[in-house]
């Protein structure tokens, strides 16, 4: 993992179209924004943890339709 410091109204940039900026530091919050293009999703990792596990059971579900045959 790369630890970086930044302060508030810096930036890190990410392969060259993802740009992440510290917008404001309050206390133990540091708040983040993000800049990047459309098709490229950004997600709170609480949020992207539910998506894959949302998908997985989805799969899962599918799976077991297609071992028994039924549709």
């Amino acid at each position: 993992m790369l630890v970086l410091s930044r302060k508030k109204n810096e930036s890190i940039v990410i392969n060259n179209d993802i740009t992440i900026v510290v917008v404001e530091i309050r206390g133990d919050k540091v708040r983040l924004g993000v800049e990047a293009p459309k098709e490229i999703p950004v997600h709170r990792r609480e949020v992207y943890d539910a998506i894959k596990k949302n998908e997985q059971d989805g799969q899962e579900t599918a799976d077991e339709t297609d071992s028994t045959g039924n549709n």
